[in-house]
């Protein structure tokens, strides 16, 4: 399993990482077993995946309780990385988030603790509904210096964020603290970090996180149209927003272009006798500023097709070609990475 270093972290992480929101369960990805958890964790183990990556948030803290049962003996094999809401982002709200993540996770120390969204209040009112920490949230100074203290505390080995812009990153690096990484969604539908964000990163030496690989099973190969993912799903701007009630961005989304792409994305995939999940793993891995692509797998088949998306190897050719048919997706949806709000009103900026 190659293996990538983390920004100016001492970390080397797989270039295929288990995302583990759907852990414990829950109402977005239903229902998940301990039993499945326990046997995929120790199955990407013993293949060279070191990476976890959870939330507090993620099934309201389940998730962080099942990964620490199934790393349970093989905790210094793994790295791990949990991220704290920005409405826990108070000194003693996020002092606190912290110590129920150890708590959960069954360990004394967290490899990568990340702010998982901005600090404002479009970002805030996603976790919370209490309007003084909308109307009046932390600053970012009191953010960063406690989870300094958190730290140098030995509680935290490194400080990242997930969903941050360049001007959000900015403010960050001139207070001092080192932000090691950054999370952002990455896959052949999602290349709005390529053009700005992906090398700032790289000259500031921030380590790339690239979550959602496949598109919330777009890229997997099973489904053919967007007609066909279920309405629940379809609310980030790849969709027109009339498909769901959940929808926020209120754009016309960019239909047309991802059936397209999709057709051809599935073509190639035959011609070249793998699974369009295996290819657009192979896509997103094959980009060296990507440090690690986390993907989900809720049982040992799926992992063992995520890991063939860790090792194969595409041509510069198939790259371009990829490359060439998902252009059109990122003209018409831009270089802003926060795919759920109009961006107008973007999170991420």
């Amino acid at each position: 399993m190659e293996k990538r270093r983390l920004g100016i972290a001492n970390l080397d992480i797989s270039v295929i990482g288990m995302g583990c929101w759907q852990y414990g369960g829950g109402n977005y990805w239903g229902e998940q077993s301990q039993k499945d958890v326990n046997e995929v964790v120790r199955l990407a183990l013993d293949q060279g995946v070191n990476y976890f990556d959870t939330a507090e948030m993620y099934n309201d803290g389940e998730s962080e309780s099942s990964l620490g049962k199934a790393l349970k003996g093989r905790r210094d094999q793994a790295i791990i990385g949990t991220k704290v809401s920005p409405s826990n982002a108070y000194s003693k709200d996020l002092i606190n988030s912290c110590n129920d993540s150890l708590r959960r996770l069954q360990t004394d120390y967290i490899d990568l603790y990340m702010l998982h969204w901005p600090i404002n209040e479009v970002s805030i009112r996603h976790f919370t509904e209490d309007h003084k920490i909308i109307n009046n949230p932390p600053h970012i100074e009191e953010v960063l210096s406690t989870l300094d203290k958190l730290k140098k505390d030995g509680k935290i080995r490194y400080i990242g964020v997930s969903n941050h812009g360049i001007s959000q990153l900015s403010d960050m690096t001139k207070l001092g603290v080192d932000i090691v990484s950054n999370e952002l969604p990455y896959n052949l539908f999602s290349r709005s970090i390529e053009e700005e964000i992906l090398p700032f990163c790289s000259n500031n030496n921030i380590g790339v996180i690239g979550y959602m690989p496949l598109q919330q099973g777009l890229l997997t190969g099973k489904i053919n149209s967007i007609n066909q993912v279920n309405p629940t799903r379809a609310t980030s701007r790849h969709f027109h927003h009339s498909r769901s009630n959940n929808a926020r961005h209120s754009e016309n989304g960019a239909e047309n272009e991802v059936n397209e792409a999709l057709n051809k994305i599935k073509a190639i995939s035959e011609d070249l006798g793998i699974e369009m999940a295996v290819l657009s793993l192979a896509w997103a891995i094959s980009n060296k500023g990507i440090a690690t692509s986390i993907v989900g797998a809720r049982n040992k088949e799926q992992l063992i097709l995520n890991l063939r998306g860790a090792t194969y190897k595409l041509t510069p050719g198939i790259i371009h070609e990829l490359n060439n048919i998902t252009l059109p997706i990122l003209k018409k949806l831009g270089c802003n990475p926060d795919y759920y709000e109009n961006r107008k009103r973007s999170r991420v900026f």
